[in-house]
This record gives C-alpha cells, sequence and structure tokens, in this order.
C-alpha cells in the first residue's frame, strides 16, 4: 500500500511548490533597476589646428668627395707625412707621399741641355736662311723669287720643330719631378693607407683612401605619401630644406644640416625617392680656424654611421590631427555618439609613429575614443570619463606645433 501511495505523494509536493512560484515568482519585484554601462572611455575632442609635418628618414653618413690617391711615377718611398695614417687630418697641396726624386732631377738636367742643343741648332739655321738670302740676292737676276730650298725653309722648320720638342720633354720630366710629391687634392682626412716608406712603388699604384671634410651627404628615402608634404628642392637654385640628424653611437647626439638636392630617378629596388642631406663641417675643423669659432661639436661624425633624420615639412592649416594609436588597422577609429560606441572608417592623409593628419571620415566636434578596446560591435554603451576623475583627454604629439 506504501509503495502505492509513495508516488501520489511526491506528485502533490512538486503540485505545491509550483502554485507557490506562480504566486510569487522569485526576483520580480526585488533590487531596482539594471546597472548603468560599466565600459568607462577616455576621449578626445577632434579640434582643427595647423600642423607643421616632420617627416622621418635614415641613411648612412658618406663622404662629399672620396678619392685613390694613385703614384704617377715610379720609384721608392722616402717619406710620408706624420698624419698620413687612417684617420689623419691633412690640407689641400700638403705632400702626403715623397718618391725619391733624384733619377727625376737628372731627367730634368738631361732634358734642359737637349733643350739648350736645339736652341743652338736653330739658331744656327736661322743664320744660314738669312745668309741664303743675302747670297741669293747678290747673284740672282732680278725678279726672280728664291725657293724654299735655296733659302733653307725645311731645314729652320726641323730646328724650330726639335726646340718645340726639347721644350715638351724638359716640360714632361719637370711634372715628373713634381708627381715625387703626392700632393692632397682637397682638405681631407685619411680613410685607408696602403703604403709606408721603404715600399717601391709602381705608376698607378693604390697609395691611399681620403675624403673631403668640407662637409659630408646622407642619401635618404622618402615614402611616396610624404612627397606631398614637404618642399623639395627640385629646381636649380631652390631654397634647402632644414633637417635634423640623430644617433646613438655611443651617447644621443644631434647635428643640424640641409636638403640640398633631390636625386634624379626613383629608385628602382625600393621604388622610392631619394634626397640628400648635406652637413657642413661635420668634423669641426672649419670652426676651430675662425675668428669667432662656434660652440664645439659634441661628437664628430663618423663616415658610415647610420643616423635617422627628421625634415621640416609643409604647414598644413586647420587640420584633424589625430593620435596614430586610436586608429584601428590604420582604417576605422571609435567615436562616442550618444552614449554608444560607433565605428568609423576613416581616410589618413599622412601620418607618422605619433600623429595622423586624417582626410576623411572625421568632423569637428568628434569625440575620439582614446581608451584601447578589444572586440567591441557599434551601439556598445559606454560612459565617458569626467575630466577630474580618470586620465586627462589626450592631445596630438609633438609635431603638432605650428
Amino acid at each position: 500500500m506504501i509503495r502505492r501511495l509513495a508516488p501520489l505523494v511526491i506528485l502533490a509536493v512538486l503540485a505545491g511548490f509550483g502554485i507557490l512560484l506562480l504566486v510569487n515568482p522569485p526576483g520580480l519585484e526585488r533590487g531596482g533597476p539594471p546597472a548603468g554601462p560599466q565600459t568607462v572611455v577616455e576621449t578626445l575632442t577632434v579640434e582643427p589646428q595647423d600642423y607643421r609635418v616632420q617627416i622621418s628618414s635614415f641613411g648612412t653618413v658618406q663622404p662629399r668627395t672620396q678619392s685613390a690617391l694613385v703614384a704617377q711615377v715610379r720609384g721608392q718611398i722616402v717619406a710620408i707625412q706624420p698624419s698620413f695614417r687612417p684617420g689623419g687630418f691633412f690640407s689641400a697641396g700638403d705632400a702626403l707621399v715623397t718618391i725619391d726624386p733624384r733619377d727625376y732631377e737628372a731627367d730634368v738636367k738631361i732634358a734642359e741641355a737637349a733643350l739648350m742643343d736645339a736652341l743652338q741648332g736653330e739658331a744656327q739655321e736661322a743664320a744660314r736662311s738669312e745668309q741664303a738670302l743675302v747670297d741669293w740676292r747678290r747673284l740672282g737676276e732680278a725678279g726672280e723669287v728664291p725657293s724654299d730650298l735655296v733659302l733653307r725653309k725645311p731645314q729652320l722648320l726641323a730646328a724650330r720643330a726639335r726646340v718645340i720638342s726639347a721644350r715638351s720633354a724638359l716640360t714632361k720630366a719637370k711634372l715628373d719631378l713634381e708627381r715625387t710629391q703626392v700632393q692632397a687634392p682637397f682638405d681631407g682626412r685619411v680613410l685607408t693607407q696602403q703604403v709606408d716608406v721603404g715600399q717601391v712603388v709602381t705608376m698607378g699604384a693604390p697609395l691611399a683612401e681620403v675624403f673631403a671634410t668640407d662637409y659630408v651627404e646622407v642619401r635618404l628615402p622618402l615614402r611616396n605619401a610624404d612627397l606631398a608634404f614637404v618642399n623639395l628642392p627640385e629646381a636649380s637654385g631652390a631654397r634647402p630644406l632644414p633637417v635634423t640628424l640623430h644617433s646613438n653611437l655611443g651617447e644621443a647626439t644631434s647635428w643640424r644640416g640641409q636638403i640640398v638636392r633631390t636625386e634624379g630617378a626613383i629608385d628602382e629596388t625600393a621604388r622610392q625617392l631619394h634626397v640628400v642631406a648635406q652637413i657642413n663641417d661635420p668634423f669641426g675643423i672649419a670652426g676651430a680656424q675662425a675668428a669667432s669659432p662656434p660652440e664645439p661639436l659634441e661628437r664628430p661624425l663618423k663616415i658610415g654611421e647610420y643616423v635617422t633624420a627628421e625634415i621640416t615639412g609643409k604647414r598644413v592649416a586647420g587640420a584633424l590631427v589625430i593620435p596614430s594609436e586610436a586608429i584601428y588597422q590604420n582604417a576605422y577609429v571609435y567615436v562616442v555618439e550618444q552614449g554608444r560606441l560607433q565605428r568609423r572608417p576613416i581616410e589618413i592623409a599622412w601620418q607618422n609613429g605619433v600623429d595622423s593628419l586624417v582626410a576623411s571620415g572625421l568632423v569637428v566636434g568628434d569625440a575620439l575614443v582614446m581608451t584601447p578596446l578589444g572586440q567591441v560591435i557599434s551601439g556598445t554603451a559606454v560612459r565617458i570619463a569626467e575630466a577630474g576623475g580618470g586620465p586627462t583627454p589626450r592631445q596630438p604629439g609633438l609635431g603638432s606645433a605650428p
């Protein structure tokens, strides 16, 4: 009997609980309204401003002129200048290397003697030609013209030719003697040294690699997007552009220079245009010799040194500048409209690692979301951080200064 009644009792208990739930549903009348949005975002109000574009690039320091010194005569090296060592400085006209000059001094004397002999022969032929004319006038018939052979003109021309040849030989001998002193073609510095005292060199033998120190150059690539925002010195006589070079070799150091020219063709490998920056007196030589020298350089530049460059570009009036970190996938941003997130696609006119100039997609007064967001969708309810309660509104980077 008890077994038969047990299912009926269980059904009765369950029915009782169901009636209680219908009469008094749980939670319908307890608590207040749902809590507000929990996502708090920091925003930046989009405002127009004047913006000076600063274009970044990079390159390596190269000499303005780099030359190979070679021997123009053969012989033994008998002396070198003390500064004729890698890194040594020299001035234009300095005798960097001296080759034994004795053979060439003797050649000069031989050439001088040959010239004197040729001059004596010319004088004799000139006298004979004059005497032949006198003899013709005394013995010849009136009205007849003597021939060149009678007047010995061919012999005189041959004597004059020997004089010209002897003069040329003397000039060549003197030039060879001068070339025993290998002189510096410009104010410069020794890059590499290939010879030393006692070594015998032949004509054309390399002696050293040298480079000029009046200024150095840096070849800088520009992105295609940068070209519209910089006034390049394309035409002859165009005004140079200011540029600042930075290096972290040792201690961080900066140098000021100018963009003096652009290359005549697009680089085939990188498909970019290169410009050339010039840094005057990179080793402080001219400044140290001036009547009122400027402040000394923090550190001279090194040939082959890697540097980064900041090129002063155009000033854009009324630009919409936003921090680059607020852009997602380089294609869209988030703004807050009536308390909700809205995804806004944008077009970027120009950008660097800090700032971006927006061509379209944003308008003045938009509340640009600066807080990093994950995977969110448009329409998500958010709350803007109060000015005094959270981080301060963000501003574009340093490049925004006019």
